[in-house]
């Protein structure tokens, strides 16, 4: 029998369970030739092999499946909602002027078309890797790489440019009692400061309760959601006694060019919808409850996004927003003349960026779990632990090198460059839902994306129109990040990956038997 993997394994493949005896005797016996580069870059996973891998750590402990749909679409709220409303909003709106309501409305279409490809894929791959997986089930180990490198931006940088504004609220709500903290304790170098205090600690807090369990970090993400849609509400009821119509006027000073600016730089407010299927294999009925999670998310999202931006270019004009930091503690204070409101609203912000460190914090953890299993990173990353059910030593490496990037880097340069890595990466799941629909219309999808191909199209197309927005220093800062990510997968990738190992024939079989319902569900049993 042709060699699968080195060591005794169970390759779960399909329907049937296949044990490789490896030669022990003759060594050369257990080798297999290595494919050419060209050829290992476009090699694709299989889908069978992914979806008999879900919850397997290294090491064969498992994750623990306890999600349902309402705690996943709690997860991707958790993730998305607050970021540009609580932290970039006084950047976003001299761009815009009155229009940056409507630059939420692009950057939410932007979303919502890759959103309907991310349920599609969910539903067909739902395993932890994201796009990283969909990417490496259709376009090859290469492009798979880079998704995977972008997903770190993503993931990774995005949680620590979320997690630089809690400074801001942190200081509002010390307000309340005449104190705060100075510049050198709740800013990076840069802004004024020497290290961002409170961003580190919300890291540190959230990578702690993460060790501890997966179903704990859940259900406390869930009360905080609850808690920060709260208070968005209750900052529009009170936006709109102050509102004045005359502050849409006019509605594009910067022109058509000042809303797209600001509709490429506000997406990085929909980072995090994507959650919901980096817990792929931790949700209970993940092909069901994936892509219904996506799309509940989405509307969630963007109907509180638009309202509170209308609620607050209404309550203020948009030239009041140039310089101001924590803008919606400040209307709040000015309106009401009543410290204790700005003090609960300042409370809700800091728990709000909590809640998205948490999730997104924990999307990452588990995309390099997925990576790690594919030999793309080190094992550490993969290593599951038998008493908690999760990626221990993965999420304290992760957790550490966030904390520390958020304490020492501004945020602009941070959230510009995560934009561009996101969009790339949501770009790359609409072409792949087109791949799969084209060259394996025999997989079984629990949802289908709308109108297709017009809209993976266009989600292609409004990610890249995103994408060019963005300023030369942004493209250049994700150069650099690109060439790191190769010289990374030239020296540890390209030698460990698991799909170089097999051989061209074992490879081609693989690729070719079809995934049947009976084998899903016994992986996600």
């Amino acid at each position: 029998m042709p060699v699968l993997w080195r060591g005794n394994r169970n390759y779960f493949e399909g329907t049937s369970r296949v044990t490789v005896p490896v030669n022990t005797k003759n060594p050369a016996a257990a080798s297999v030739a290595r494919p050419s580069l060209g050829a290992q870059l476009l090699r694709r996973k299989p889908i069978g092999q992914m979806v008999s891998e879900a919850g397997k750590g290294e090491g064969g402990n498992q994750l623990v499946r306890s999600f349902g749909v309402f705690q996943l679409t709690m997860i991707s709220v958790g993730a998305t909602l607050g970021t540009g409303i609580l932290v970039i909003l006084g950047e976003s709106v001299p761009l815009a002027g009155p229009a940056i309501w409507i630059s939420f409305v692009i950057a939410g279409l932007a979303a919502l078309l890759s959103a309907v490809s991310y349920a599609e894929m969910a539903g067909l791959v739902p395993v932890a890797g994201s796009s990283y997986s969909y990417s490496y089930a259709t376009m090859g180990e290469g492009m798979a790489w880079i998704c995977g490198w972008c997903l770190v931006l993503e993931y990774a940088v995005s949680v620590a440019a979320v997690a630089v504004g809690a400074g801001q609220y942190v200081n509002e709500t010390l307000a309340a009692f005449g104190q705060f903290l100075p510049d050198a304790m709740s800013q990076p170098p840069g802004d004024g400061g020497l290290v961002n205090v409170p961003a580190m600690v919300i890291v540190v807090l959230a990578m702690i309760l993460l060790v501890r369990g997966a179903r704990e970090s859940a259900w406390i993400n869930t009360a905080i959601v609850i808690v920060k849609v709260g208070i968005l509400i209750f900052f529009c009821a009170v936006a709109f006694t102050a509102f004045n119509a005359g502050n849409f006027e006019p509605l594009l000073p910067m022109g058509a060019a000042g809303v797209s600016a600001a509709a490429s730089s506000v997406f990085f407010s929909y980072i995090g919808f994507d959650a919901a299927s980096t817990a792929g294999e931790e949700a209970r009925n993940p092909k069901r409850d994936l892509p219904r999670a996506i799309m509940l998310s989405m509307v969630i999202v963007t109907t509180i996004y638009v309202l509170v931006a209308v609620a607050a270019i209404g309550a203020r004009p948009w030239g009041w927003f140039d310089g101001t930091e924590a803008a919606l503690v400040q209307i709040l204070h000015e309106i009401t003349g009543q410290p204790w409101i700005a003090l609960v609203f300042s409370i809700g912000a800091v728990l709000a960026i909590a809640s998205i460190v948490l999730t997104v914090l924990y999307g990452q953890t588990r995309i390099m779990l997925s990576m790690s299993r594919d030999g793309m990173v080190p094992k550490v990353f993969g290593r599951v632990s038998r008493r908690t059910g999760t990626p221990v030593a993965g999420t304290l490496i992760i957790g550490t090198a966030v904390a520390l990037t958020a304490g020492l880097v501004p945020l602009g340069a941070l959230a510009d460059a995560t934009s561009i890595g996101t969009l790339f990466a949501f770009a790359l799941v609409n072409v792949a839902v087109i791949y799969l629909r084209r060259n394996r219309p025999d997989l079984e999808r629990s949802f289908r994306v709308p109108l297709y191909p017009i809209t993976p199209i266009l989600g292609t197309l409004m990610c890249a129109y995103l994408m060019l927005n963005l300023g030369a220093d942004t493209w250049i800062t994700f150069g650099v990040w690109m060439l790191v990510g190769i010289a990374i997968y030239f020296g540890y990738g390209r030698r460990n990956s698991k799909v170089a190992e097999l051989s061209e024939q074992d490879y081609r079989e693989l690729t070719a038997r079809a995934v049947s319902p009976e084998s899903v569900k016994a992986a996600n049993s």
